[in-house]
């Protein structure tokens, strides 16, 4: 069984609850659209969001950790205390494999299906996937490279994750921090023998809104040929957001 986990901010640093909420209502639709039932969802959060929809695979983890300050490192070890929360849950649950999703990003319908007919494997990086800004009519396809940009990236065995008894919880968070993250699991693995697959589609959306901060640039008129080549490049990626795309994420425009 595949279990997701998804770490949600606190509404008391969002510039916009009702935003994020929103955000977070498409995205959990999206996991629950899963093609199989073998899944759950962890949802670690401060406080539960006032959202409309519901299902029965969702349970909803309550905590009270200390608000993150401004700086990223901050907020990153507040997601990651989440994410320690949501594993402890999910190998309560017998989960065999578990993907951490961030709250806004949205997923492929096929993913259940496709780890629960390969329970042994390791797990899978997602190296392709797509990348969204919101209200766009177009979506741009990233062919490789998408975990080293995206959190909602991997899909890990649920016992490589080496969390040692002894260890505090702030201990063990910093463990997760450190070598668990997105770029860095896969070396981590591969140090213990554990060689994680490319999972052979494209399984997440990256969404880029007014809250998510990982696309932004400054602009700089100075500008290479070698840049000007790849942006060029990125703009040929893109496509039409087609109505196939948008039913295999869930990916609605949102009101």
């Amino acid at each position: 069984m595949l279990a997701f986990i998804i770490p949600l901010k606190s509404p008391k640093v969002s510039s916009s609850w009702e935003a994020i909420s929103k955000l977070f209502e498409r995205s959990i639709r999206s996991v629950c659209n899963q093609t199989s039932s073998n899944f759950q969802v962890i949802v670690v959060c401060n406080e539960k969001p006032q959202i409309q929809f519901s299902h029965p695979h969702i349970t909803y983890i309550e905590v009270d950790f200390p608000l993150p300050g401004a700086d990223l490192e901050s907020k990153d070890f507040d997601r990651e205390r989440k994410v320690l929360r949501g594993l402890n849950h999910a190998r309560k649950l017998d989960a065999s494999h578990v993907m951490i999703v961030d709250a806004d990003d949205c997923v492929s319908k096929h993913l259940a299906k496709f780890v629960g007919d390969r329970l042994q494997e390791n797990g899978w990086l997602i190296r392709r996937g797509y990348w969204y800004k919101d209200g766009s009519k177009y979506i741009k396809i990233m062919r490789k490279g998408f975990e080293r940009y995206c959190g909602t990236s991997t899909i890990i065995k649920t016992d490589l994750y080496d969390l040692p008894e002894q260890f505090t919880e702030e201990e063990l968070t910093w463990h997760i921090y450190k070598y668990y993250r997105h770029r860095e699991i896969k070396n981590t693995l591969e140090k213990r023998g554990k060689i994680l697959d490319t999972l052979p589609f494209a399984g997440a959306v990256y969404i880029k809104h007014g809250e998510n901060l990982l696309y932004g640039q400054a602009q700089n008129p100075k500008i290479s040929i070698k840049s000007r080549i790849l942006r060029l490049k990125a703009f040929l990626d893109h496509r039409i957001l087609t109505p196939a795309i948008r039913e295999e994420f869930s990916l609605y425009d949102l009101a």
